[in-house]
């Protein structure tokens, strides 16, 4: 179950939950609610949104900062693990021109589960991230593209590659009928943004887990195919210790594209 809480923010007045907004007044979930057990030890005594970058800023605030740049004034961020941290980190959210409220999730709900819980409060097109991502992807035009196709979900996503070390054969009835030395995947990646219409979200059932896996695969079995919106900037998950430690590394050489206005 997730229950709403509120800090009182500059731009809460004249909000009315459950409403349609103006793309100008841009909404954006994030979702801080995980344990971050494959960054641990980083993440033993705080939520990983919270990791420090740089010895700098938080990965959440500058997620925030950027989200602010792109014209994103409402925030929900959903938090869980270690939530009441963030809550005292980001407060209303005012010191970055924001308006943050909070739903804390009593047990997790996987990534769109918290999403569902607060339907209410969200415009018809809104965007939904992990708030332990680096990207200088554009949010705005993420949500702008959304906004003006058809789409159920507009999936960013990034293009990787996968180096097989060994010789991959292709096996029918126990026959080889095909090999390939060491191939080279390419693979299309979710990066852990989506851009949403509330609609594809509202016949799921509040305070239920739902994944990001199950919502895709209930979209193409209804033949409402969701659309990718490729990306071939800067993205890191920092999922991992080495992701991290990549992150501090190349945060100096990339302040400027992460946090071009500071």
């Amino acid at each position: 179950m997730v229950r709403p809480t509120r800090e009182p923010g500059p731009l809460q007045v004249g909000l009315v939950h459950g409403m349609s907004h103006p793309m100008s007044a841009r909404h954006a979930v994030i979702l801080a609610g995980g344990k971050g057990t494959r960054l641990r030890p980083y993440t033993t005594s705080i939520p990983k949104p919270l990791v420090p970058i740089g010895d700098e800023s938080a990965i959440l605030e500058i997620v925030l900062r950027q989200l602010a740049r792109d014209g994103f004034h409402r925030i929900t961020i959903a938090i869980g693990h270690l939530g009441e941290l963030i809550r005292a980190y980001v407060g209303s959210g005012e010191k970055w021109g924001l308006d943050v409220d909070y739903a804390t999730e009593d047990r997790p709900l996987s990534t769109m589960g918290p999403v569902v819980a607060v339907l209410d409060r969200l415009p018809e097109q809104f965007l939904v991230l992990n708030g332990d991502i680096l990207t200088d992807l554009s949010y705005a035009a993420l949500l702008d593209a959304h906004a003006a196709s058809d789409a159920p979900i507009t999936i960013a996503t990034y293009r990787r590659q996968v180096d097989v070390d060994f010789g991959v054969l292709t096996v029918k009835k126990g026959k080889v009928v095909g090999f390939v030395e060491k191939p080279r995947l390419d693979y299309e990646v979710s990066m852990g943004v989506y851009a949403v219409t509330r609609s594809t979200l509202s016949g799921y059932p509040v305070g239920e887990p739902l994944g990001f896996d199950r919502l895709v695969l209930d979209l193409l079995a209804k033949g409402r195919n969701p659309v990718s919106y490729s990306f071939d900037g800067y993205w890191l998950d920092i999922g991992r210790p080495e992701d991290y430690d990549r992150a501090n590394s190349e945060f100096a050489r990339l302040r400027s594209v992460l946090l071009p206005e500071s």
